[in-house]
């Protein structure tokens, strides 16, 4: 079987997460977040799980060289011996630098980094247009997806409301970070062969999905 090592890329509102869910159904690979391992390496007590325990507890940034501990021990677990999809990991070009050299050392690589690619003023269309009923929880987009009626719920009439961090101030600046620090990690996939573009750019999941199934399928 060829192994999948696959790195999600996307900024935020990209729909990393339906794609991620998908690739992970189809391919049975573990799905890796950074927030999944480091609660679950504090929840096994692990050497990193504890050092990284300090940091979450006092509300402080979990340091790249823990991070990558904790990476370094869940990437060697049974399941994810024969490939295994990270979604959130790495942010930063020196986060990807230690992942090459921590799976150098077992013989491994990164094979697919999958960039879904959607144009900045979009994800701001689609993160600050959401909008969620109260009563049943029935996101919709007052963009791409609203509803019948303005500020009701299609389903029950429920009230339709909006997350206070999904405010366009809020949004812009989320994307300004990705910019700055997970952005530049394009061109240094892209320098290494492995990257590829799946443009999300006013697309449905479906249709993204294909692409993604391509680029896989190389």
């Amino acid at each position: 079987m060829t192994q999948r090592n696959v790195i999600l890329l996307g900024g935020p509102g990209a729909g990393k997460g339906t794609q991620a869910a998908r690739i992970v159904a189809d391919y049975e690979l573990p799905h890796i977040s950074t927030g999944e391992m480091l609660r679950a390496a504090v929840a096994r007590g692990t050497e990193m799980g504890r050092e990284a325990q300090k940091y979450m507890e006092s509300g402080s940034l979990v340091p790249d060289e823990v991070v990558i501990g904790v990476v370094r021990e869940r990437l060697a677990e049974p399941d994810a011996g024969e490939g295994f999809l990270l979604d959130g990991f790495p942010r930063t070009v020196p986060q990807a630098e230690a992942l090459d050299a921590t799976l150098a050392e077992a013989g491994r690589a990164i094979t697919h980094v999958v960039l879904i690619d959607v144009p900045a003023e979009e994800l701001v269309q689609r993160i600050a247009g959401r909008r969620t009923c109260a009563a049943c929880g029935k996101i919709y987009n007052i963009a791409f997806d609203p509803p019948k009626a303005g500020g009701v719920c299609d389903v029950d009439g429920g009230e339709l409301t909006q997350r206070a961090d999904d405010n366009e101030e809020t949004v812009r600046n989320r994307i300004a970070v990705y910019e700055e620090q997970t952005a530049p990690l394009v061109g240094y996939y892209e320098s290494k062969g492995v990257l590829e573009s799946a443009f999300g750019g006013g697309k449905r999941p479906d249709e993204v999905y294909e692409q993604v199934r391509g680029i896989l399928a190389s």
